[in-house]
């Protein structure tokens, strides 16, 4: 089987490690099944498409409707590398999933309104399957609802015309689309468990995503939750594309 690719940009070393073995675990994939690139700190190496099943894009505390001039340096690099890998992708229709900032860059990259009109709270929320959803093959056999972790501060607020609608919440109309045939952004974190959200809430309980004190109460408020679902996606994503 080709690896596939993980393009990943948390600049802390746990939260990178956790969001890898994550992607692992949930995806079935060994470790020299998914080929790991760290955007915040290397330069993207020249990347042939044909080497790998798919690719697969984490998230992170890049906001891609931030004013250009509060980007940082390694943000605007990250951008413009995943535009023109992006580029190749699209054209091709090479198997991708974007989760969360995944949402930002193919978003972006075909033309969607991103701002913060629909962001969200980190925590659980019911994500509901659109007609195209359920006939979707990537979501075959999922619920028409289920719940999901969340915590965002941008989101879709408009699709492009080439995007198909398959996933909303209500507050997020936008929590899943699909690009071509088989380029799928989520909104929603398809490789997060409690135990994973309540790592990522003490690691970025300063980064703005809620007041840190209220942290405990993020993670009770997660792990009252029971979410299983959104990780069926990433295995069918993988089960569906390895080659």
């Amino acid at each position: 089987m080709k690896p596939f690719l993980l393009l990943a940009t948390r600049a802390e070393d746990l939260a990178a490690d956790r969001e890898y073995e994550a992607f692992c675990r949930y995806g079935g994939l060994e470790p020299e099944q998914l080929h790991r690139v760290r955007l915040e700190r290397d330069p993207l190496p020249p990347v042939d498409l044909d080497d790998y099943s798919g690719v697969l894009v984490g998230g992170g505390p890049f906001n891609s409707s931030d004013p250009e001039d509060t980007k940082s340096a390694a943000q605007r690099r990250v951008e413009a590398e995943l535009k023109g890998l992006l580029d190749e992708v699209v054209e091709r229709d090479v198997p991708f999933l974007g989760a969360c900032y995944g949402v930002g860059t193919l978003g972006a990259h075909q033309g969607a309104v991103i701002d913060g009109t629909y962001a969200e709270p980190v925590g659980p929320v019911t994500v509901e399957l659109t007609p195209d959803g359920l006939a979707d093959p990537l979501l075959a056999g999922l619920p028409s609802a289920f719940p999901a972790y969340v915590g965002h501060k941008e989101a879709v607020r408009k699709l492009p015309d080439s995007a198909v609608l398959l996933a909303s919440s209500a507050g997020c109309p936008v929590q899943m689309f699909r690009v071509g045939r088989n380029l799928y952004a989520t909104q929603f974190h398809p490789e997060l468990d409690a135990e994973g959200i309540a790592t990522r809430v003490e690691i970025y309980r300063d980064y703005g995503y809620f007041p840190p004190e209220e942290a405990d109460e993020v993670i009770e408020r997660c792990a009252a939750v029971d979410v299983t679902e959104p990780m069926r996606i990433l295995r069918a994503f993988v089960e569906r594309y390895a080659r």
